[in-house]
């Protein structure tokens, strides 16, 4: 079945007189600068074909929620929990909202300051911020990803009663592609003493008879962490709708030494050669996160091994730790239990005391049961992470039919929690990833959005060779620029960059002052999500900084500090430095969805995902900007970007055929 374009048909003229305020301080010799919109190729339509006749049915909503809040790109429909009788919600202060603290679950993490006055969000806005092809649930507050006869199953932490953190089950959807997705009834309710505080991230192990087996953390009467067994009622339904409960839960409880609060996650099983089971568990001692190595054959009974696969000091509590193999000779995904020559390890933790991400490449000694970082001084909490944005309690799993590994992350909400409650829903899900070795590093992964989400492309337009002088910013003329897929190169003035001396070696995105810090050979890039006179945006671009000795630092950015005229939102500037190798162009993706800004630099070497709140650039206000804030050297952009289709998220069984 086809699917139109969703996007309006508008008339695409350049409108080249228009004069837009300044977006950056101007050069001290300059007038202001300059601003001119960018000529594309005129847009080819294109109809999406799915994969599926299954998921194509002729709904053109995503997300539908029981109170009414849906996503379809647009802002038609709306949240009950908004008042249907005023335009905006009335201003309050904003009173800060501890959650989950007595059980070992942190707080929000973006807090707004005591007594900020609350925005008056207006229910145009609120709708707005719901996603079009992110994954979401229908209402509320949204783990362990699995591929089961044909079908991807996403198990995801979920609160049915409300949009804050409180008594979370297990959300269950299903797909065929990752993208267009069909939600289950609850996979998993706490109804037992082992779980009755909360059914908490867990993990899927297939084994190689077909049976599927789920450890999951429990949070028990007492708010003791205890991992669980869980298997499905029927393997022979390939929705896996019904869950059984061991009857001998909970199978682990905290070993001596390890706090009751301290010991969750386990990680996804990985087979040896002598008929055992092995998984890791996150934890720490004092101040040092640490992931403790089981042993099983039957998942039911377990030994503790001696030592730890490894432990960081000074990192804090390792949740969410994540294990796997990636292959330093093939472009294609391991199977967890893969190892040998020409494989590395990858250990992930979720830092609970900062609520990032962290991964190194190392090397698994599977007899000593124990893993070593490649570098010791880029190890686990102190040096790479995933995503250096909004990008938290991610998990990988195992393609099996498309030989790849897939990265799943959440995206936190960083508004205030009475803002989330009066939207009646709270975070989402980044889009899948791909994850490889970067053989041309060899120190780094690379993460790129699944091939799947190119189906959602629709009619695109081409900038080609645009020249950015110093100073100056054009405009891409596109239609409804609040769904896009961007695609971006850029080339410095390869004269400039040679005889530019080097004193600016020192930069930090986060320190620095974002995008509107001039420097000689930066900054430079794309501002999405901005209304017309730039008072919103938000940035995401490059900065070159020059040493002394000549040598250059890329770094890779995304400003949210002008994203939003909301005062009860987090603005921070994200990024670091991303490596590119003598020969390479900088290169950029960046989709955006709505409250969503997710970028790619240089095939995925370093990534930044962005959670926004713009009040005036929605809807058919959002415009793209491409900028050079550079003082010393003019820039060189193509660009090809395509409008996104949303995704077609259907709720219940219904009309679900293999």
């Amino acid at each position: 079945m086809l699917f139109s374009n969703p996007f309006r048909s508008d008339s695409e003229s350049d409108d080249t007189n228009t004069a837009l305020p300044y977006s950056y301080r101007p050069l001290s010799d300059e007038t202001g600068p300059t601003v001119a919109p960018a000529k594309g190729r005129r847009p080819i339509r294109i109809i999406v074909l799915l994969l599926t006749g299954l998921l194509a049915v002729g709904l053109l909503v995503a997300l539908m929620s029981g109170d009414g809040l849906a996503s379809n790109g647009g802002s038609e429909m709306v949240s009950a929990s908004v008042s249907t009788t005023n335009t905006s919600t009335s201003p309050g202060r904003i009173k800060p909202v501890a959650r989950g603290i007595k059980e070992g679950v942190s707080a929000k993490s973006f807090v707004p300051l005591l007594g900020v006055p609350q925005f008056p969000w207006t229910r145009e806005m609120l709708a707005w911020q719901r996603t079009a092809f992110h994954f979401q649930p229908k209402k509320n507050w949204m783990n362990g990803p699995l591929f089961y006869k044909g079908w991807y199953h996403f198990f995801y932490q979920y609160n049915p009663k409300g949009a804050v953190w409180g008594d979370i089950v297990w959300g269950h959807a299903v797909s065929r592609d990752l993208i267009h997705w069909r939600h289950l009834p609850i996979a998993m309710v706490c109804d037992h003493w082992y779980d009755i505080n909360g059914v908490w991230t867990g993990s899927a192990t297939i084994l190689p008879d077909g049976q599927v087996v789920m450890l999951y953390t429990g949070s028990t009467n007492e708010s003791v962490q205890v991992q669980n067994l869980a298997y499905p009622a029927n393997l022979s339904d390939p929705f896996l709708i019904d869950w059984v409960k061991y009857s001998g839960n909970p199978v682990l409880v905290p070993p001596p030494g390890i706090k009751i609060k301290d010991f969750r996650d386990p990680t996804t099983a990985w087979y040896r050669s002598d008929g055992t089971w092995r998984l890791t568990i996150g934890s720490k001692v004092n101040k040092t996160g640490i992931s403790l190595v089981y042993e099983t054959k039957d998942f039911k009974t377990y030994e503790l091994l001696d030592g730890v696969l490894h432990g960081v000091p000074g990192t804090g509590m390792w949740e969410c730790v994540d294990f796997y193999p990636v292959s330093k000779i093939e472009a294609n995904g391991l199977d967890t239990s893969d190892n040998g020559a020409g494989v590395k390890h990858v250990v992930k933790a979720s830092l609970d005391d900062d609520r990032n991400d962290y991964y190194a490449l190392g090397t698994y000694d599977d007899t000593a049961v124990s893993w070593i970082p490649d570098d010791p001084k880029v190890d686990v909490g102190i040096g790479l992470r995933y995503d250096y944005g909004i990008f938290y309690a991610s998990k990988t799993f195992y393609d099996e039919e498309k030989r790849r590994r897939v990265l799943w992350g959440w995206i936190k909400e960083s508004d205030s929690e009475s803002t989330d409650v009066k939207k009646g829903w709270s975070s989402v899900q980044a889009i899948p990833r791909t994850v490889l070795f970067d053989k041309k590093t060899g120190s780094n992964l690379l993460q790129w959005p699944v091939d799947e989400v190119n189906n959602l492309r629709s009619s695109s337009r081409e900038f080609n060779m645009v020249t950015v002088e110093s100073g100056s910013i054009v405009k891409l003329v596109v239609d409804s620029a609040d769904q896009l897929d961007i695609m971006a190169e850029f080339e410095i003035d390869k004269e400039a960059l040679e005889t530019i001396n080097g004193t600016d070696d020192v930069y930090d995105c986060s320190a620095a002052g974002g995008a509107a810090k001039r420097g000689a050979l930066g900054p430079f890039g794309i501002s999405v999500l901005a209304d017309k006179d730039l008072s919103e945006q938000t940035t995401v671009y490059y900065y070159v900084a020059k040493g002394a000795d000549g040598n250059l630092k890329t770094l890779f950015c995304s400003d949210q500090s002008r994203s939003s005229e909301a005062t009860d939102v987090d603005k921070a500037i994200y990024g670091s430095t991303v490596p590119v190798l003598k020969g390479e162009k900088l290169s950029m993706r960046t989709l955006v969805d709505h409250s969503i800004v997710e970028s790619f630099a240089q095939g995925g070497r370093t990534c930044i995902t962005s959670r926004v709140y713009p009040t005036k650039a929605i809807n058919g206000d959002a415009q793209l900007f491409l900028f050079n804030n550079a003082t010393e050297v003019k820039v060189t952009a193509s660009l090809k970007i395509w409008k996104m289709n949303s995704a077609y998220i259907h709720t219940g069984p219904t009309e679900m055929k293999l």
